[in-house]
């Protein structure tokens, strides 16, 4: 498998599991070439939240991805992470 295989399972098993653990709007994972970042993309909506919950930055910190600065929005909470 190549790295690029990889390291799509791996995002997209973060989104899931980020799905999972806490209430979401919405959770997508983007391509390198669609994504502002050049690189493999998680974005997600959290509901009902001013700050990054401890249940994702585990599930980011154990895909091996890196936090990007959103600003929240009232009500919700932006994260994107790349890897």
């Amino acid at each position: 498998m190549s790295c690029t295989v990889d390291d799509r399972k791996q995002i997209r098993r973060a989104a899931r599991a980020i799905r999972d653990a806490v209430p979401t709007i919405a959770v997508d994972v983007v391509a390198p070439n669609a994504s502002r970042h050049d690189a493999w993309t998680l974005d997600a909506v959290l509901r009902d939240r001013e700050s990054v919950p401890p249940e994702v930055l585990r599930e980011l910190a154990l895909a091996g991805l890196t936090l990007q600065p959103v600003p929240s929005q009232a009500g919700y909470q932006h994260v994107v992470a790349t890897m």
